[in-house]
């Protein structure tokens, strides 16, 4: 007697392939597609994912892409942001390990996001764009079952985040009046690019009334303060996402990124007791840290919140309307990951 055919999408869910959710069975027909649209060999090697080192050919890349449900057009963007996470700056083993709340976030810049559709205004965190949904979904997807780290069988993080599912966007270049983030970090306007960023979600910043740069950047300045808790330093990459209205009060002072990094990295600073452990919380800081002020009740020491001012990274994305910004930490401890962006190399003109 014929045995009933099995349900494809409870198959793939036993076999321990998916982030929980439903995914699209990868067929040879689909993903021979997929590998088409990178415009590269399946067998091509294109990095070893931590924190296991599998081998991330183009083939693999593209059954999970195809899982995550993404078109073929997408797959040189995915290809990006494998290279871009699996770079030893990124470190994704470390990560992908922690007890912290993060995930990589990729942010695209250049051609890309129009010829993709990919969401950079209203809602750019938020759902209902299939090109964010699904390349920020298919990486998550190589990082469990290329690099291992699987939620059951690796993820150590106490709370983790929703962009463990999926966390990518695309910046609001027509809104910046600032070079974007590709440009500043050495890549041509015209470049597609992906940045791979270990980033905890958004945290929103709301100012309304401010009208001045300094003003706004102090408000600013106070959420990134309490940053993992209000008497931490010396923190790495950090992202702040500004949303269009807020870029322009900012710029429209005459205000650089340069300028920005300058006042909030020299405004972040404490002195040494206002960082002593057991007084105004708990936390401080760190006994081999202690031990160098003998006197540090009294120490006016300035302590920074960030190891230099080039860690606050900046992007501008979301709507046109509403004085909403976000800051995004970093992963920082015990060591730091960094932001890497890599080109994308696409067969497609225009990308």
């Amino acid at each position: 007697m014929p045995q009933p055919e099995q349900d494809p999408f409870e198959t793939l869910f036993e076999r321990g392939v998916t982030d929980g959710l439903p995914v699209v069975p990868p067929t040879r027909e689909r993903v021979a597609a997929m590998v088409a649209g990178s415009g590269r060999e399946a067998g091509e090697l294109v990095a070893l994912v931590p924190p296991n080192f599998g081998r991330a050919t183009v083939e693999k890349i593209a059954v999970n892409a195809v899982m995550a449900g993404c078109r073929p057009e997408y797959l040189p963007v995915v290809v990006a942001g494998v290279l871009a996470m699996c770079d030893d700056a990124f470190d994704l083993h470390g990560v992908s390990a922690t007890t912290n709340f993060h995930s990589p976030l990729f942010i695209v810049n250049g051609p890309a996001r129009a010829a993709l559709d990919i969401n950079c205004a209203a809602g750019a965190f938020g759902p209902g764009w299939r090109a964010n949904a699904t390349i920020g979904r298919a990486l998550r997807l190589i990082v469990a079952n290329v690099g291992g780290a699987s939620a059951r069988t690796m993820s150590m993080s106490t709370m983790a985040h929703p962009g463990r599912y999926t966390y990518c966007i695309g910046e609001h270049e027509e809104e910046n009046p600032w070079d974007s983030l590709a440009v500043e970090h050495g890549f041509g306007p015209g470049d597609t690019t992906v940045a791979a960023f270990a980033a905890e979600a958004p945290h929103g910043v709301y100012d309304h009334r401010s009208l001045t740069a300094k003003d706004l950047l102090i408000t600013i300045s106070r959420s990134l303060e309490v940053i993992s808790h209000h008497k931490s330093t010396h923190h790495g990459d950090t992202l702040v996402a500004l949303s269009p209205e807020h870029a322009r009060t900012v710029a429209g002072d005459g205000w650089s990124k340069a300028d920005m990094r300058d006042f909030l990295w020299h405004r972040l600073r404490k002195p040494v007791s206002a960082l002593i452990p057991g007084v105004d919380g708990g936390d401080g800081l760190p006994p081999h840290v202690m031990a160098k002020f003998p006197h540090p009740e009294t120490d006016a020491t300035l302590i920074p919140k960030f190891r230099e001012p080039g860690n606050l990274k900046f992007v501008v994305a979301g709507g046109t309307a509403g004085r909403f910004s976000a800051v995004i930490p970093g992963w920082t401890f015990p060591k730091m990951s960094r932001l890497v962006i890599k080109k994308v190399q696409s067969p497609r003109e225009g990308l």
